[in-house]
C-alpha cells in the first residue's frame, strides 16, 4: 500500500469512528477533516470540530445559571402550581456546544491502531455572567483490531439513530451516555455485534427526599451486548443491559443490591432518496441514568433500607425530510415513563415527554443555520407537573 493509499484508508477508519462518536451533524452534510501526516511517520493526524451559536427563548427559566437553559433537560423543569413563577421569557445566547476533536491513524501487524479524544464547553464552572466556560472531556478512547477501551458512547444503544436537532439536549426518550469501558467488536456481512464492561454508578431515590442519592458503592462493571444489522439501506439494533444496582450506607441504614436489565431496539428506516424515520424503544427495570440527563433512578430504597427496582420505558420516533438537497426538518416525539413502588418520595421523577420540530439550511455543506420548536413535559411522584416551551435559533460552522 502505498502513502496515499494508506492516508485514504485512514481517513476514511477514521472518520467511520468520529462520525459514531461525535454526531458533528447527525444526518446533515459531510464535510472534510482536517488531516496530517509527518514526514517519516505512518501515523496520521485527524482535526475536526464545529463552532456553534445557539440563541433560546424559553417560556419560563430552569433557574440561576442553569445549564437547562441552554438544553433540554427534562429533569430540570420546573414542576407544581408556581412553576417558574418570575422567571418567564428566558432569553440565553452561548457557544458552549462548540467542539474539537482529534484523532490519530497508525497501521500496524494486528490491524490499525486508532485514537480519538473530543471534548466541548459544557464543564463545570461556567455561568452567565464571566462566560468563561468550562472545557470537557466528551470522548477520549483508542483500538487495535477488534479491541477499543476509553470513553465514549455506551454500547447498549446504536448511536447511528440519534435524530438531528438544533437542541442539545434532544428527545426526551432517548438513551444517552458517555462512559469508560472496554468493548470487543466483530464484524459481519451486514453488519456487527459487540459486547462491552462499562462504568457502573448507582443513583438511588431514598425515603422523603426529591434528590437522588449517588451511592459510591458499585461492586460490578455495567454489561452490554449489541447486535446491529444493515437491511438493504435500513440499520437496525438491538442491544441488551446488565446492571448490578448497589447501596451500602450507614446514614441510611442500608446495604443492599438488585440485579436488573434493559433491552433496546433501534432503527434508522430510509424513505425516498433522502428522507429517513428514526425510532428507538426501550424497556427493562434498570434504565435509570442511562436516560437522556440521567432522569429516571437506577434503584428505589424503602423504610427498611430494602432496595426495589421499578418498570421503565422509553423511546422516541423521529421523521426526517428534505424539502431540497439544502433545507430539511425533523419532527419527534419521545417520552419515558416509570413505575415507582408505593411509598417513593414526592418530587422523583416519574415521566416526561418532549416534541422537536426543526427547519435547517445548509448553504454549504460545512455550515448549518436553522430554527427549532420544542415542548417539553416533566411529571413526578405525587402529580406534581410541569412544562416547556422553547424556540431556539441556532448557527454551526464546521472545519
Amino acid at each position: 500500500m502505498d502513502e496515499f493509499q494508506r492516508v485514504r484508508a485512514a481517513k476514511q477508519l477514521l472518520s467511520g469512528i468520529s462520525a459514531a462518536a461525535s454526531l458533528f451533524a447527525v444526518g446533515g452534510p459531510a464535510h472534510a477533516d482536517i488531516t496530517y501526516k509527518a514526514p517519516a511517520s505512518d501515523t496520521t493526524l485527524f482535526v475536526r470540530g464545529y463552532v456553534k451559536a445557539d440563541a433560546i427563548w424559553s417560556d419560563r427559566s430552569t433557574g440561576v445559571d442553569s445549564v437547562g437553559d441552554q438544553e433540554l433537560l427534562p429533569g430540570a423543569i420546573p414542576v407544581g402550581p408556581t412553576a417558574g413563577e418570575h422567571k418567564k421569557d428566558q432569553v440565553t445566547f452561548h457557544a458552549r456546544q462548540s467542539r474539537l476533536a482529534l484523532g490519530t491513524s497508525t497501521p500496524t501487524g494486528y490491524g490499525d491502531m486508532t485514537t480519538y479524544v473530543e471534548g466541548d464547553f459544557f464543564g463545570a464552572e461556567s455561568n452567565e455572567s464571566a462566560n468563561s466556560n468550562g472545557f470537557r472531556v466528551r470522548h477520549a478512547f483508542g483500538s487495535l483490531g477488534r479491541l477499543s477501551a476509553g470513553q465514549t458512547w455506551t454500547n447498549f444503544f446504536n448511536e447511528q439513530a440519534y435524530i438531528e436537532t438544533l437542541d442539545f439536549g434532544g428527545p426526551s426518550g432517548e438513551i444517552f451516555v458517555r462512559q469508560a469501558q472496554v468493548r470487543w467488536t466483530e464484524k459481519s456481512s451486514r453488519g456487527e455485534w459487540s459486547v462491552s464492561a462499562e462504568s457502573p454508578e448507582s443513583l438511588i431515590a431514598i425515603p422523603g427526599s426529591a434528590t437522588p442519592f449517588r451511592s459510591d458503592s458499585d461492586h460490578a462493571p455495567d454489561f452490554t451486548a449489541r447486535v446491529r444489522q444493515t437491511i438493504g439501506r435500513a440499520v437496525y439494533s438491538a442491544g441488551v443491559l446488565a446492571r448490578n444496582i448497589h447501596v451500602d450506607s450507614a446514614a441510611l441504614g442500608a446495604n443492599s443490591a438488585r440485579w436488573g436489565g434493559a433491552l433496546a431496539f433501534s432503527g434508522i428506516v430510509p424513505l425516498g432518496a433522502r428522507d429517513d424515520v428514526r425510532f428507538d424503544l426501550n424497556a427493562g427495570n434498570a434504565i435509570g441514568r442511562y436516560q437522556v440527563g440521567a432522569f429516571l433512578p437506577d434503584g428505589y430504597l424503602d423504610a427498611s433500607g430494602k432496595l426495589a427496582l421499578a418498570k421503565q420505558a422509553s423511546g422516541y420516533i423521529a421523521y426526517r425530510h428534505f424539502w431540497t438537497p439544502q433545507l430539511r426538518s425533523t419532527v419527534e416525539y419521545s417520552a419515558a415513563n416509570s413505575t415507582p413502588p408505593a411509598g417513593t418520595a414526592a418530587g422523583i421523577n416519574k415521566s416526561d415527554r418532549s416534541q422537536h420540530l426543526n427547519l435547517i439550511w445548509s448553504p454549504i455543506p460545512a455550515v448549518n443555520v436553522g430554527a427549532e420548536v420544542i415542548h417539553a413535559e416533566r411529571t413526578v411522584v405525587g402529580g406534581d407537573h410541569g412544562s416547556l416551551n422553547r424556540i431556539q435559533f441556532s448557527a454551526q460552522y464546521s472545519f
